[in-house]
């Protein structure tokens, strides 16, 4: 009889990172039946949507997003208890939402498994006692989230990271340059104000501000917006090239890059490209954070790698000066520029060399032929 698998989703990358799952999986167990919460790259798959991310990838504790949420969550459960009956469940990411789940797939007895789970080295450590109560097993991303499940006797494996493998190589400057008319004699500075809304209307006017301040000082540059994927066509407008679509091209391209906070960091790490990180956000988020951080840096690279090579400008400290003063020094001090580049080959040696989503799809297959 045919595996069942059910995949549950909540935003734009997880569904990609499902997707590839999905391609790895069905050249291993081509008989495998596969439903999930997804969007287009799951359909493109062949993979049957039991919902897609309408209800789902919301900002904030609104009551019509815990209610869509609440009814979502109850409408899943009751369909893979009555009608999928799958044999394993892969959460992706959302961890508010899948934590939830998780619960009560653990009280029907179905087996699941977490890819990408919650940060808890990051914040709300709490959250391991959930996991370790309902989770079989966890796939993580970081070799240091190992080391946490591992002090909890937490089945995990760690699977390296998607990214890794997902990245495209990119090594047409010229052909990049002249298709948006920029101009090779000039230093390029990419600039990426975040992939939420609240993150635009936070960051954007700041960036725009460091960007006035480093024209005043220097001719030899130029600047690009990064259009983000997750945003509307006309989410924000700027008296500068916009490109959606090209981020990777973009980040590799660069000389140096002005970033939100978030993975996009990591992506960069991969390009090695000189950074800096800047985040702002509403006061009240912030303050949360405060309280339930576990570290004290921001930006992956730092993370990872448990040292301070990128800067990092976080709420009031994100000041258009400060910002113009390092991008400045990145440009102009090369002991700066070698510093932050080996932070990012650092980054990108601790991550290994491991193809995240085949090693994912091996796990899930052994897992489902012991039945």
């Amino acid at each position: 009889m045919a595996k069942k698998l059910f995949i549950i989703t909540g935003e734009y990358s997880a569904d990609k990172h499902a997707a590839g799952v999905v391609r790895e999986l069905k050249k291993i167990c081509p008989d495998i039946i596969i439903e999930a919460i997804g969007e287009s790259n799951l359909e493109k798959e062949g993979v049957k949507l039991f919902r897609n991310h309408d209800k789902m990838a919301k900002m904030g504790l609104t009551p019509s997003t815990v209610i869509d949420h609440f009814k979502l969550g109850l409408d899943i459960i009751n369909y893979l208890k009555n009608d999928f009956k799958p044999d394993l469940v892969l959460l992706i990411d959302y961890g508010a939402f899948n934590l939830n789940i998780a619960k009560y797939l653990k009280k029907e007895k179905i087996k699941t498994f977490y890819f990408i789970p919650p940060q808890i080295w990051a914040s709300r450590k709490y959250r391991i006692k959930t996991i370790k109560k309902n989770i079989d097993k966890v796939l993580t991303i970081f070799p240091f989230e190992k080391e946490l499940y591992d002090k909890e006797n937490i089945p995990c494996e760690f699977v390296g990271h998607p990214i890794v493998s997902e990245l495209p190589i990119c090594n047409n400057k010229e052909e990049f340059f002249k298709k948006h008319n920029l101009d090779l004699n000039k230093k390029l500075i990419g600039i990426f104000p975040g992939s939420r809304m609240f993150e635009i209307n936070f960051l954007l006017k700041i960036f725009l501000k460091a960007i006035k301040l480093i024209e005043k000082t220097r001719k030899d540059v130029q600047f690009v917006f990064s259009h983000a994927q997750s945003l509307k066509d006309d989410a924000f407008s700027v008296p500068y090239k916009t490109i959606k679509g090209e981020n990777h091209q973009l980040l590799a391209y660069s000389d140096a890059l002005i970033l939100a906070s978030g993975t996009v960091a990591l992506e960069a790490a991969m390009y090695e490209t000189p950074m800096l990180i800047a985040y702002r956000g509403p006061l009240l988020f912030y303050i949360v954070y405060l309280i339930v951080r576990n570290i004290k840096k921001a930006c992956l690279v730092n993370i990872i790698t448990k040292k301070d090579y990128v800067d990092e400008f976080l709420m009031y400290d994100a000041t258009p000066k400060k910002i113009e003063n390092c991008i400045n020094e990145i440009l102009d001090n090369p002991k700066k520029r070698d510093y932050i580049i080996q932070g990012c080959k650092k980054t990108k040696e601790l991550l290994g060399k491991t193809h995240c989503i085949v090693e994912v799809a091996k796990i899930i297959k052994e897992e489902l032929s012991k039945e």
